[in-house]
């Protein structure tokens, strides 16, 4: 698959497939960020990305992340729709840190992923009801 990307500090490296087998690319952060404690950052990612037609992009973090750097994505996935491309649009990386000190993402590190899936749009047939007994609520397939 063919992607357009615009890339904005040219002096950094292209976001990269880590080996052969990995199916997400690494982001480099364009900017050094510095997140204080319990708060919400946003850390350039460096690219505007053409998401192709019929697929949407990803954005989770590493899984190194909260253990080397204490942040985690507070929305868990970010999801780049087909129409985010715009001059201003870079993608922006949303952690927060859990840890009691400021945490700073450096310049060129890797902290997200990108991932692109294929997607559908669901058209929708409204019915009454699906004929089925209710399952029992959320997490009624578990025993606690």
């Amino acid at each position: 698959m063919r992607v357009s990307l615009q890339q904005l500090d040219s002096t950094l490296p292209l976001p990269k497939y880590a080996s052969s087998g990995a199916v997400g690319f690494d982001f480099v952060t364009r900017e050094t960020t510095v997140i204080e404690p319990g708060n919400i950052g946003l850390v350039p990612g460096n690219v505007i990305v053409k998401v192709p037609e019929g697929h949407a992009l990803l954005i989770v973090p590493r899984s190194s992340l909260p253990r080397k750097k204490m942040l985690v994505c507070p929305h868990s996935i970010g999801v780049i729709d087909q129409d985010y491309h715009g001059d201003k649009d870079e993608i922006l990386i949303q952690v927060q840190n859990t840890s009691d000190k400021p945490v700073t993402v450096e310049r060129g590190e890797r902290i997200a992923q990108g991932l692109f899936v294929k997607v559908e749009r669901a058209e929708w047939d409204v019915v009454e009801s699906h004929g089925k007994e209710t399952r029992g609520g959320f997490g009624s397939t578990g025993s606690h």
